[in-house]
């Protein structure tokens, strides 16, 4: 099932971006003492509890402005509202409950979705600040005193978050069911080929709007299986994102990636790669799903006998980051080769879940160190133990070696490639998680 979006808003400057960077652990807001820095939104995952959701940081909320930027900004809050499942309204201890607070948190009362009031600034450990039971007045139940600065406070208001969770039941697809994402940048003609692998298919059982929150699923059993198309808003760089509604299907389509098991990554053939693609296609990659690059609009190109080799060979030098990943050509308008697609959606799907034995891959291993040494640094050479994998959708790899830091990225990738001309894993990323380990400790 799609994660559930937490949204963290309030009025300016009352630590909403230092809160959201404690929670997913890193620095990805900015954050600066001036109201209305962050202006997007901005999203990342969190995991509370073992449950996966995704948290999205707003821009202050001033429910009574004639400012261009702040009213940007408070539309930009309301979408995330709209979208959200929980929504985190945080505030400031220092300040009091102002005049702005009442106001937004009218607006929250209004939206019906559940909301989790947090006392910003409550810095000091020990007893409740007497001031937090003033934000009782806002009438949105018992308010929480965090620190988004230090972290105190957070874990009770996640554990309240958590509460207001959608259960976490699995999508109503069979287990056999192939979720297919169909990204890429708008009018590259994703919407084309959901609809012409629709409209060619005599068996659909059913089209389900919203399953995604505005994507479309589109699920379809024929011969070669089942199959969930999941279509979504076109990913655009974020300088050239200037509709509000836009903004929102960046979010969209990356939580697609999230929910799907192969995606289909739509170019132009016309344009060409561009950076943009890169970027779609990054995505996918960073998330470890199987992957399909699919040329669309293959009947506008003129051709002669060897355009298509050219076209792949530049497309691979494009997507040497991917350089896994399989090209197909297709026109969506007149139907070429677009029953391809679905072997191909079945073949990468199987690498991804591929399993390889511990005796399998130490074979390979003996002969990539056989037939290239690793290499070693100021006498000291890296000797690799055993690899065993303990994972899938990616392969992942575990190495065990003497030296992680003789370990270098172009033996890592030497031995990746072995591994690949022996099992394949076409069309799948795979992962490498290097421990050191002394060699008294493998006896």
């Amino acid at each position: 099932m799609p994660l559930p979006v937490v949204a963290v808003v309030g009025r300016p400057n009352v630590g909403k971006s230092t809160l959201f960077n404690k929670l997913i652990g890193k620095r990805l807001s900015i954050v600066e003492d001036t109201p209305g820095v962050t202006r997007d939104r901005i999203y990342s995952k969190c995991e509370w509890r073992g449950r996966e959701f995704m948290v999205v940081d707003t821009g202050g909320i001033e429910p009574k402005t004639d400012d261009v930027i702040l009213s940007q900004m408070k539309r930009q809050a309301e979408l995330a509202i709209e979208r959200a499942d929980v929504i985190v309204l945080v505030t400031d201890v220092r300040c009091g409950v102002t005049a702005s607070d009442y106001d937004v948190a009218t607006m929250l009362q209004k939206s019906g979705k559940p909301v989790v009031l947090a006392v910003n600034k409550c810095d000091v450990i020990g007893d409740t600040p007497p001031e937090v039971y003033e934000f009782y007045n806002l009438g949105l139940g018992d308010p929480f005193p965090i620190s988004s600065a230090h972290g105190h406070g957070t874990g009770d208001l996640l554990d309240e978050v958590f509460t207001h969770f959608p259960e976490d039941d699995s999508d109503d697809y069979d287990d056999d069911c192939i979720r297919v994402a169909v990204i890429g940048k708008p009018n590259v003609g994703k919407s084309s080929l959901i609809n012409r692998i629709a409209g060619e298919e005599r068996v659909i059982v059913s089209n389900i709007a919203g399953t995604t929150r505005d994507a479309t699923d589109t699920l379809i059993e024929n011969e070669n299986g089942k199959f969930v198309f999941i279509d979504t808003a076109g990913i655009r760089r974020k300088s050239k994102v200037t509709e509000n509604i836009e903004r929102y299907s960046v979010l969209r389509a990356y939580m697609a990636v999230d929910r799907a098991d192969v995606c289909v990554i739509v170019i132009d053939a016309v344009e060409g790669f561009t950076e943009q693609d890169s970027k779609v296609a990054g995505y996918a990659h960073e998330q470890g799903k199987a992957s399909i690059v699919v040329v669309n609009k293959w009947d506008l190109i003129e051709k002669s006998t060897k355009t298509m080799d050219e076209y792949r060979t530049k497309l691979a030098n494009d997507f040497s980051f991917m350089s896994y990943v399989p090209f197909l050509f297709i026109s969506a308008k007149t139907g070429q080769r677009v029953d391809k697609l679905y072997e191909m959606i079945e073949h990468v799907h199987e690498q991804n879940s591929i399993r390889i034995s511990t005796g399998m891959l130490n074979d390979v291993l003996s002969y990539a160190t056989t037939r290239v040494q690793p290499p070693s640094d100021k006498g000291k050479r890296l000797k690799i133990y055993y690899m065993t994998q303990p994972s899938t959708n990616p392969p992942t790899f575990v190495t065990f070696v003497n030296n992680q830091e003789l370990f270098h990225f172009s033996y890592q990738r030497y031995i990746e490639n072995q591994i690949r001309q022996t099992f394949g894993l076409d069309g799948t990323p795979v992962r490498f998680i290097v421990r050191e380990r002394d060699k008294k400790d493998t006896k």
